[in-house]
């Protein structure tokens, strides 16, 4: 006995009822005539899908900062098993205690950051006061941010940190919109000359005054 459909037949007040559509699969949206479910789906699931193997990692993009952290304390052991010590030392610790301490720091903090996200732990997101958060970057400022840096770092060799440290201290503050021309330049100035003061002659670290060694 095969399975036809049936066929609408007239009913009591002359119209015709509408025909069953057929059992199984020949159903035109793939669906069972009689009950409505769905037919059974046929062929794996795409690679990369709900059960993919990328399934696992998907929203998971922290670990990003995972392998950073791992790389970072990598280089810093290496650099600090591998630092120059023939030299006379003060005391007990040498100089490649504190970069082994952060080279293992930063692998125990990439360790448990891993199982965090892992587990299912995720950072909120950060909500800017007073920012709009679609706006559109603004080159113009980093481009200027750029430029003063790169300029200071070049005439820092020619004319000394005061003078380069207070061209990057003003053209820092222009960059992000200070105008104040008759007191933007002394401030950088005073800041400039304080911070020379401070490394050169009171922390002794040498740097470059240009011009101003014999005043300062």
């Amino acid at each position: 006995m095969t399975n036809e459909p049936k066929r609408s037949e007239p009913a009591a007040g002359g119209t015709r009822t509408p025909a069953e559509p057929p059992d199984g699969k020949d159903a035109p949206d793939g669906k069972d005539g009689k009950d409505g479910t769905a037919a059974p789906d046929a062929g794996p699931a795409p690679a990369g899908g709900p059960g993919g193997p990328l399934a696992l990692l998907r929203g998971k993009s922290e670990l990003g900062v995972c392998v950073l952290l791992l790389a970072l304390g990598v280089v810093v052991l290496i650099d600090a098993l591998t630092m120059d010590t023939d030299y006379a030392q003060r005391g007990p610790v040498g100089p490649e205690a504190v970069p082994t301490v952060i080279g293992i720091a930063l692998l125990v903090v990439a360790a448990l950051l891993a199982v965090d996200v892992l587990r299912g732990g995720r950072g909120e997101a950060e909500g800017g006061e007073d920012i709009d958060l679609d706006a559109a970057s603004e080159w113009r400022t980093v481009l200027l941010l750029a430029g003063v840096f790169l300029a200071s770092a070049f005439l820092i060799g020619e004319v000394g940190f005061p003078i380069a440290g207070a061209l990057l201290f003003w053209g820092a503050a222009y960059a992000l919109g200070s105008r104040a021309f008759a007191t933007d330049p002394l401030v950088a100035a005073v800041l400039s000359v304080v911070t020379y003061t401070v490394f050169n002659n009171l922390l002794g670290v040498p740097l470059p005054g240009g011009p101003l060694m014999e005043v300062l």
